[in-house]
This record gives C-alpha cells, sequence and structure tokens, in this order.
C-alpha cells in the first residue's frame, strides 16, 4: 500500500478590483473581504481609503505580524502586544516603486528575551514572509525594534 501525503493546494489567489467612481476601487477576495482603495486629492481622488502602494506596506507588516506571532507563540514567549510600523521612501521617477522599506517592530511582553526577538524577526525576514521576498526584489528593506 502506498501512502501519499496531501499537500496544501497552490491554486492562483483571485482578488477581484471593481471601480465604484472617481479614483476609488473596492478589492475584494474569494470569501468575502474587502478593502477600499483611492488616491489621494492632490492626485485626484478623494483619499477615503489606502493607495495601492500603502497597501503594499501594510501587506508586508501584516505578513511580518502573523510570523512573529507565530514563532514568538513557539518560543512561548508571553507577547502581550505587537505593533508594526512599515515607511517606505519612493524613486522620483516613474513607475515610483519604494527603494527604501523600513520596519519598526515594537513588541511588548513579561520576560521577553532578546534572543526570542531577533530570531523570530530573521525567521520571518528570511525564510517566511512571502511579501518582504518580493519587495526585496526592488528596494533595500531594513528592520529595527523594541522591547517593552
Amino acid at each position: 500500500m502506498k501512502i501519499v501525503e496531501k499537500k496544501e493546494s497552490l491554486a492562483p489567489s483571485v482578488v477581484r478590483v471593481k471601480w465604484i467612481d472617481g479614483m476609488r476601487f473596492v478589492a475584494t477576495d474569494s470569501t468575502g473581504h474587502s478593502i477600499v482603495m483611492d488616491a489621494s486629492k492632490q492626485v485626484g481622488g478623494e483619499g477615503s481609503g489606502f493607495s495601492p502602494l500603502q497597501l503594499l506596506l501594510a501587506a508586508l507588516g501584516g505578513c511580518t505580524g502573523i510570523d512573529i506571532v507565530d514563532i514568538m507563540r513557539k518560543q512561548r514567549q508571553q507577547m502581550d502586544d505587537l505593533e508594526i510600523e512599515v515607511s517606505g521612501e519612493r524613486v522620483k521617477e516613474p513607475p515610483r516603486v519604494y527603494d527604501k522599506i523600513h520596519v519598526e517592530y515594537k513588541v511588548k511582553g513579561r520576560g521577553i528575551k532578546e534572543k526570542a526577538v531577533q530570531r523570530a524577526i530573521r525567521l520571518s525576514e528570511e525564510k517566511y514572509c512571502s511579501v518582504g521576498a518580493m519587495l526585496k526584489a526592488k528596494a533595500e528593506v531594513t528592520s529595527s525594534y523594541t522591547i517593552q
């Protein structure tokens, strides 16, 4: 009898983006989650949602945040709060991509070990965070942390 290991499906992700009005769009995933995107008032929008490039920074923060929480739990660290601030600098010429991105981790908890935080960040940045891996192809991504 042959035992076949069941692997996670690598089906493509699908997100639908619908124009609402002006420069406003709503992106919806296959399970019904949605997010509003809009251009700033300076470029003809109303500023009523994230810009697409802000979403890239948010995606990086969410991706690495999920990794950090998971890894810290596995290291049995009592983390009470995690805040991640992601900032980006863009080039001046179109396409105005980010060329520098900085991730600042603010970790709060009781008895948090610095080595555990360093390990969690390193594993997220080097192995697990797919958003970070994609952004590193075009931008210099740096990070820092504080433990409170």
